[in-house]
């Protein structure tokens, strides 16, 4: 069993202990910890197996894989994470705007409002990206065709005598 799976399968059997807020908050604290030292040595990029990432860290091997789950998709090349062994080298080139995307998206603002942002996306770009989550979530109803009105198809009948029988 990967690393990758082995942490899903913690997580689903913490799911249904008491101690699991209590879990889920302990690694949320991590993961922001982690946050903040990558994004304090930009445009450092980060490499090491999984298992000196992970002591680097403070972590386990599965929470550091954890880790690389909720990465991954702001990677400019994304890791394949059921081949992820103790001795994988991993490299974490960061698409930055694209990190700070899935972070708004995700509604972690404990991380998108990590002081170390200022350093790498000018106030004008993170509210532009914010923006752009807020357009890209708005449902735009197509303008409703009366039954007396001209057919869209260009027939040059009535909707009502057309493709609105």
């Amino acid at each position: 069993m990967s690393l990758y799976q082995q942490w899903e399968e913690l997580i689903k059997s913490k799911k249904k202990k008491p101690d699991y807020a209590k879990f889920i908050q302990d690694y949320l604290q991590r993961e922001k910890e982690i946050y903040e030292e990558i994004l304090e040595n930009y445009p450092q990029i980060v490499k090491g197996t999984c298992e000196e990432l992970a002591k680097k860290y403070n972590m386990s091997n599965l929470e550091f894989v954890g880790f690389l789950d909720g990465i991954n998709t702001s990677l400019k090349d994304e890791l394949d994470l059921d081949e992820i062994k103790e001795d994988t080298n991993i490299t974490l080139d960061i698409d930055y705007a694209k990190l700070y995307w899935n972070m708004v998206d995700a509604q972690a603002k404990w991380l998108y409002e990590i002081s170390a942002w200022d350093k790498i996306l000018t106030k004008e770009q993170r509210k532009q990206i914010r923006n752009d989550i807020n357009k890209s979530k708005t449902v735009v109803k197509p303008k409703k065709i009366g039954r007396n009105e001209p057919c869209p198809c260009g027939s040059g009948l009535k909707y009502k005598k057309c493709c609105g029988k």
